[in-house]
Parts: structure tokens; sequence; C-alpha cells
């Protein structure tokens, strides 16, 4: 056969190959293992004593309260920052979406969170949030509403830890949306203006209809950074109070050290849960989403 025939003929494999390259060596393998590992009772200080115990990993996650008082935190962290992200981006992204200097310096302003270190924004809210002397509370003291515990309470600490996280997401996913907003056509609002429809009417008819892939793109991404949240609850409270913010990844990482086999059986659990959410999101969703 001739060479260049053969060339042209493995050519595409020879360009994708250093990709497929990568995603073996640092997706599929890094997952496979992990699966392995949950079938374990893995020794840290001598491999060859480590021990094969099928599903055992998986029956004591299932059977722990521990586990399911976790994943419910993980799902109230989840409902509550994706649906406040979304919510509140969308309101300022319509806002926005006027051309100006003005709105220009804005959105400037509102994206810098989101380039600012985890570590430092839950430094600077853990002081502001201080019962005593931060800021939050001198604030509700001085127009006479009740002050909070914030962190230190676990009925407070949740929603403490999502006011923080949804105040860093929002810069981003604004951005987002005002750019999905810009890309409609102008025609489109002037052709429903002549036919005398309202602004609520062109935004539910047009607006929310053109911009529904972005939104989706949102969502799925929101959610499955939400189930995977570790850092803001490792510096901010360490799981606690008693447990109110200790997320799966949270849950994960206490048993980095003492049981690699059940830590790594709870990560397989997390990712067929994000899995099977990014499923129902298509099969409930895809088809609502309007690509032009």
């Amino acid at each position: 056969m001739d060479k260049k025939l053969i060339w042209e003929r493995i050519r595409p494999y020879v360009m994708v190959l250093p990709a497929m390259t990568g995603i073996v060596l640092f997706v599929m393998y890094p997952v496979l293992y992990l699966i392995k590992l949950s079938f374990y009772k893995y020794n840290l200080l001598n491999k060859d004593k480590s021990k094969f115990i099928g599903l055992d990993n998986f029956t004591q996650i299932f059977t722990r309260e521990d586990f399911y008082r976790t994943l419910a935190n993980t799902v109230v962290y989840t409902v509550g920052v994706v649906v406040l992200t979304m919510a509140i981006s969308l309101l300022i992204a319509v806002w926005l979406n006027k051309k100006g200097r003005f709105n220009a310096v804005v959105q400037a302003g509102i994206f810098t969170p989101h380039i600012i270190s985890i570590v430092s924004i839950a430094l600077v809210w853990m002081w502001l949030m201080e019962p005593s002397h931060g800021i939050l509370n001198f604030l509700l003291k001085s127009v006479g509403l009740p002050t909070s515990q914030w962190l230190q309470s676990s009925k407070t600490a949740m929603i403490s830890i999502i006011i923080v996280s949804v105040w860093h997401n929002i810069g981003y996913y604004t951005l987002i949306i005002v750019a999905a907003l810009q890309s409609i056509p102008p025609s489109i609002y002037e052709a429903a203006a002549l036919d005398n429809a309202s602004k609520s009417k062109m935004f539910f008819k047009i607006t929310l209809p053109l911009i529904s892939p972005q939104l989706f793109f949102i969502l799925i991404i929101m959610t499955i950074g939400s189930f995977k949240v570790f850092d803001t609850v490792k510096i901010m409270t360490g799981g606690g109070p008693n447990g109110a913010t200790t997320t799966l990844v949270y849950y994960i990482y206490e048993f980095r050290t003492n049981s690699i086999g059940y830590a790594s059986a709870t990560g397989v659990v997390l990712m067929a849960i994000i899995a099977l959410l990014t499923f129902i999101y298509f099969r409930l969703l895809s088809k609502k989403v309007h690509y032009q």
C-alpha cells in the first residue's frame, strides 16, 4: 500500500493520540484505581496486608447515619447555592445588559471576587461574620435587627457557607448570562414590540428560551461543583459545628488516613450521584433548551 495512503488513514489517530494518552493516564486510570480501592480494606503502612472485602465498604456507607446526614448537608448546600446564584446572576445580568461605561465598570467589579483566592475570601468573611466584633452583626444592630451566630451555630453555619459561595460565584455566571443576552438579535424584540408584547411576556417568551442553553450549562456545572465543595467548608468551619456543614467531599477527606477503602467507596458513591443527577437533568430539561 502506498505510504501516503497509509499516513492519510492513520493521521487522525496520531493527532488525537496525545490527548487520549492524557485522558487515559490522568482521568481513566485514577477513576478505575479509585473503584478498585473501594473493594479493599487498604493498609497504608503495608500494601501486602491490604485485604479484598468486596462490597463491605458500600454496605457500611449505606448503614451509617453520619453518611446520610452528610448527604443531606450536601443537598442543602447544592440547592441553596445553585438556586440563589442562578436567580441573582440572572437579575444582575438583565440589569447590566445595556452597553455603557457604568455597566462595564460594574461588570468588572462583580467579577473581581471570582479571581480572588477562595482562601482569602473565606478568611475575610470569617472576620465579617465574627459574632462579637464582626461588621455584619454591627450592621444588624444598627438597624434594630437581631444578630446571628453565623458560623458559630449549627443552625446558621450552613446558610453562612452558602452566602459566601454565592457571593464568590455571582460575578462569573453573571458575565456568561450577559454575553448570552447580548447575542440575542434586537430585531426579535422589535418584532415583539410591534405586536404590543409586554416586557414580562418578552422576557419569558423570548429572553429565557434564547438563553436557555447557557442557563442549562450553568445548572449542570454548578450542580457538579457544589456537590464537590471542599475548600470553603475546610477553611471556614472544618465541617462543624457538630457536623452541620460536613459535605460529602469533606467527609471523604476525614477518612483519608485511617480508612482509604471506605473513603474510596464514598468517592465512588459521590461520582454515581453526580452522574445520576446529570443524566436526570438531560432527560428532563434538554428538550426544553432552545438551540438557535
